[in-house]
């Protein structure tokens, strides 16, 4: 319980007997965290917005400062004027906010544009508080000339009307909740004034205080017509306005009361002080409960929103937020009926939720009519029903309440710090009485008392065994005979049971443990009497899965645990895996609030702060199937499966996919791509390209098409299915592919292909290589001319394409023209500078056999002979091979006495490669060597003496360049 007051003695023998006994009155246990500590200079009010996390602080300064709560952090201030501002307030219908300021002036401006509305003076003095009407479009000013003003936004920030009566400052003035058209003010002539707004006398006076009043708030509910007040008499008064008598004076602080106010939402009033204290007093045994002190010096201003449970302070040294207590709407949904109880303050309501959801959009709110059941005695802070939703308890004030669901009567009531129903008997539950003092009951009557095996138990969880929590630890605990079963070192902060019993969930701070309960284990070791006191019984829960994330709250249907998670998520956890179903819309409502699942509605009711409730859908069958695939009962999930509507196929498929079972997940999905992607995990081409097949024509071109014909090329690939993938290649164009495949299979039509493609697409990597592999160099040549890479051009022309090396050098020289001239001078052209270019003749021959040569394929059974051709240096064999000749022409010469001219060194003609060396002019007689005969020399032309030319022979004749490839 996060709260709890004594509650009003009941006229009944067991409340006078525990009066007769003395029992103390449980204290308020309100759990209190800083959301906000800002530093500033001195805040003069606060205000809270009542949807977004944002804290207005008005300061002495002159500025007003906006706070963002959640990240503590300024996001937008207004430099207002140069004296105090003294008041400001949030008029959120408009998005605009009010400051009053002691140049006597009201401003307004929009808090989203920071834009200056309006500016106007208001007052002859200072002015010291305003307040907005809860409906109606007045804002309503005090001042220190005694009087309060009325403006109308409708009419232009007109002033409709002006109250005077009071004798000194008018410090502050508030609208009543309950009847808005009557307000009432505090003043420093120490009287509290009530008035009607229309009339411009007061209706009467509340006098009490000794000193000025500074300030007052009218209490929220509707069943008790008080109003409070502080003063600089130091203390706090309520007063009843209906019999305008005082009915109680708190007292406590030692400096000026500055604020004081009734909590919306929780039952406390909290007043702050001069004293730099802020105390939080019992709203109805008075009793001071808490006393805050940061050390800010004085504290000026306190606010709290409608809609949740923050309070904003306001002091010399800066602006503090703190939540007190929970946000989550108290409220309990019985899943049997659909019944939902709530509690509004001491009100307790219900509304059927059967049917309520029939025509409404998932996240959209539903339109119920609650139904008064009547009033609680305590202030609710837990609504839980029992097991079988007969019974519901109500928690606070350190005390308990269990109603029959139907008519709220009274069956028990008791005084426990923690409750806890049994998931085994109707009117079976346990309590935790005190500190260290745990009972059981049976059928609403105690039966016995439980101690466990720790020195401070925090807390008592029901379900199919009573647990215990400890400060590190958990202990479990039959209900039956309050024999000890087990011990697990986790602190959780929920425990769910599902309904067979026997799957438990433990819920710590970040993660949730999933164990399984051997209940027939433990039934059989308590009835046979055979539990050590101190080791339990051995194996009653066994480790399953590990939830990793926050859990707020959820509910388990069969195997399935489907819960939020406090970042907008509604998810379900089955098998060992989490899936989110669906992202909540909490923008404009603020946090969700889980209620529970109603399997016949097949919908997730959700309550926000405000009590107005939505709804999702999660279907029943779907988590039939799924619980059915958890425990392999394949045959139940194939019955289950008719049921489900396609919509939902997909998402089956996901879950089965990540059970293992791809093979049915790829039977049940309707969704292509993940039909494809099961597809290809499973190896399956032909149904991967079936699916691609039928894509739309208009969708073949896109990227996600083209990259899934690329994967499933790969896997082709990977299946030596070669077809298949020079399809996919095509379809992805991916050309890069295709040069892979095309030069693996020897495909030279291929490759043609692929260049001519490459080109047009302007891939001109690929079309460089393909023309490359084809040896059509003179395409190579003229594609790097063609994309500007002159300079490469002229390179690739000096190595391979010796013909066109004067073309490509006037072209380099153009283009370097363009960056220096002295540069472009220095390139060297064989047709000005043939010394620089030996061996140039020779490398032309070359070029010209390579080209008549290059048709001239090599099968690639003859990679092994022909591999170490390719690194052979043809210009020196044609050297080599021209002495040769030259040689034995000389030897051929001397033989038949011919004489020549002198020798001139020319390279053979194309046709020597081909037959025999025929020499344009031959040695003189003085290289001639005797002894050599014509017929030895026919002999070495007939190739019966092997030689260097020889060899350069060969190779030009049957291949040259890269054909060595095919």
């Amino acid at each position: 319980l996060d709260t709890c007051r004594p509650r009003e003695p009941r006229q009944s023998g067991t409340d006078v007997l525990k009066l007769a006994l003395g029992n103390p009155p449980m204290p308020l246990r309100l759990e209190i965290k800083k959301k906000l500590s800002a530093r500033s200079d001195r805040v003069k009010c606060v205000d809270l917005h009542p949807t977004e996390p944002w804290v207005l602080s008005a300061l002495y300064s002159g500025n007003v400062f906006l706070w963002e709560t959640e990240s503590s952090s300024l996001i937008k201030s207004w430099e207002v004027c140069d004296l105090p501002v003294r008041s400001c307030k949030f008029i959120a219908r408009r998005s605009q906010f009010i400051c009053a300021s002691d140049d006597m002036y009201l401003r307004i401006y929009n808090y989203n544009t920071m834009e200056k509305i309006k500016a106007m003076e208001a007052h002859a003095d200072y002015i010291r508080f305003v307040e907005i009407h809860p409906t109606m479009p007045y804002v309503l000013s005090s001042s220190d000339d005694m009087s309060m003003k009325m403006w109308s936004w409708e009419q232009n920030w007109e002033c409709t009307s002006t109250f005077e009566g009071h004798a000194h400052y008018v410090m502050m003035c508030k609208f009543n909740p309950k009847d808005a058209n009557t307000f009432a003010s505090a003043s420093l002539d120490r009287t509290i004034k009530v008035w009607g707004l229309g009339a411009h006398q007061p209706h009467f006076s509340l006098e009490g205080h000794e000193r000025g009043v500074n300030c007052l708030d009218y209490y929220p509910g509707g069943d008790k017509p008080y109003l409070i007040s502080g003063a600089d008499d130091k203390s706090i008064k309520i007063w009843d306005y209906q019999t305008k008598a005082c009915i109680q004076t708190l007292e406590g602080h030692s400096n000026n009361v500055c604020s004081v106010l009734f909590h919306p939402r929780l039952p406390v009033l909290v007043s702050a002080s001069e004293d730099g204290t802020v105390r939080i007093w019992h709203a109805t045994t008075y009793r001071a409960e808490t006393t805050l002190n940061y050390g800010l010096e004085r504290a000026w201003s306190i606010a709290a929103a409608q809609e949740s449970n923050g309070l904003a302070i306001g002091y010399d040294e800066g602006t503090v937020l703190i939540k007190l207590g929970h946000d989550a709407p108290v409220a309990s949904l019985d899943t049997h009926t659909g019944k939902l109880v709530s509690a509004s303050n001491n009100d307790i309501q219900s509304v059927s939720l059967k049917g309520a959801a029939a025509d409404h959009a998932d996240g959209e709110k539903l339109n119920l009519v609650m139904k008064d059941m009547g009033s609680c005695e305590i202030f609710p802070q837990i609504i839980q029903h029992n097991c079988n939703g007969r019974f519901l308890v109500i928690c606070g004030d350190g005390e308990y309440i269990i109603y029959t669901s139907q008519a709220l009567r009274n069956k028990a009531f008791g005084q426990a710090l923690d409750f806890a129903w049994s998931a085994v008997g109707t009117g079976d539950f346990a309590i935790r009485e005190s500190l260290s003092r745990i009972k059981i009951f049976k059928n609403f009557k105690e039966e016995l008392t439980v101690k466990p095996p720790m020195s401070a138990p925090e807390g008592i969880f029901g379900g199919a065994c009573l647990a215990v929590r400890g400060a590190d630890c958990v202990c479990f605990f039959d209900w039956n005979m309050g024999t000890f079963i087990c011990k697990i070192d986790v602190a959780p902060t929920a425990i769910y049971w599902n309904e067979t019993q026997e799957m438990v969930l433990l819920v710590c701070e970040d993660q949730g443990f999933v164990l399984k309960y051997i209940k027939d284990l433990v039934d059989k070791a308590v009835s046979e009497g055979s539990v050590a006191p101190e080791v339990g019984v051995p194996g009653a829960f066994e480790p399953e899965h590990e939830i990793s994330g926050t859990i707020e709250k959820g509910q388990w249907i069969g195997d399935c645990f489907i819960f939020s998670n406090g970042h907008g998520r509604l998810s379900y956890f089955v098998g060992g895996n989490t899936m989110t179903l669906c992202h909540l819309d909490q923008q404009g409502t603020g946090p969700l609030f889980m209620l529970g699942y109603l399997p016949r509605e097949d919908r997730v009711y959700f309550m926000d702060r405000s009590r107005n409730v939505v709804s999702y859908r999660v279907l029943l069958s779907v988590l039939q199937y799924q619980t059915a695939v958890v425990r392999c009962d394949f045959d139940a999930a194939n019955a289950i499966l008719p049921a489900i509507p396609e919509s939902e196929h997909s998402s089956i498929a996901r879950f089965l996919e990540a059970q293992g079972h791809k093979d049915v997940a790829l039977q049940v999905s309707k969704d292509k791509d993940h039909r494809f992607d099961l597809a290809l995990e499973l190896g399956k081409l032909n149904e991967a390209t079936i699916l691609l097949d039928e894509t739309p024509c208009h969708s073949q071109d896109t990227t996600d098409s083209m990259t899934k014909w690329k994967r499933l090329g790969d896997l082709a690939l990977s299946s030596c299915d070669i077809p298949l993938a020079e399809r996919c290649a095509q379809n992805a164009k991916d050309l890069a592919g295709l040069l892979m495949l095309y030069t693996a299979s020897g495909n030279r039509a291929g490759v043609s292909t692929l260049a001519h493609d490459a080109l047009n697409q302007g891939k001109f990597n690929v079309a460089f290589v393909s023309y490359f592999i084809l040896g059509q160099v003179e395409e190579c040549y003229e594609l790097l001319v063609k994309t500007n890479r002159v300079p490469e051009a002229a390179l690739f022309a000096r190595t391979f394409l010796p013909s066109h090396i004067s073309s490509a050098v006037a072209l380099w020289r153009k283009d370097l023209k363009q960056v220096s001239e002295r540069a472009a001078a220095a390139l060297a052209d064989p047709s000005e500078y043939p010394n620089l270019f030996p061996d140039l003749d020779c490398a032309l021959k070359v070029e010209e056999i390579f080209k008549q040569n290059r048709g001239k394929l090599v099968s690639a059974s003859a990679y092994q002979s022909a591999k170490d051709d390719l690194d052979l240096d043809l210009i020196s064999l044609m050297k080599s091979q021209h002495a040769t000749a030259a040689s034995d022409a000389g030897f051929a010469s001397s033989a038949n006495h011919t004489k020549s001219t002198r020798p001139t060194k020319e390279c053979a003609s194309t046709d020597s490669i081909n037959s025999e060396p025929v020499l344009t002019s031959v040695s003189s007689k003085d290289d001639i060597k005797d002894g050599i005969e014509a017929d030895e020399y026919k002999s070495v032309l007939k190739g019966k003496q092997k030689g260097p030319g020889n060899e350069a022979d060969a190779i030009l004749n049957d291949d040259f360049g890269d054909d060595d490839d095919w």
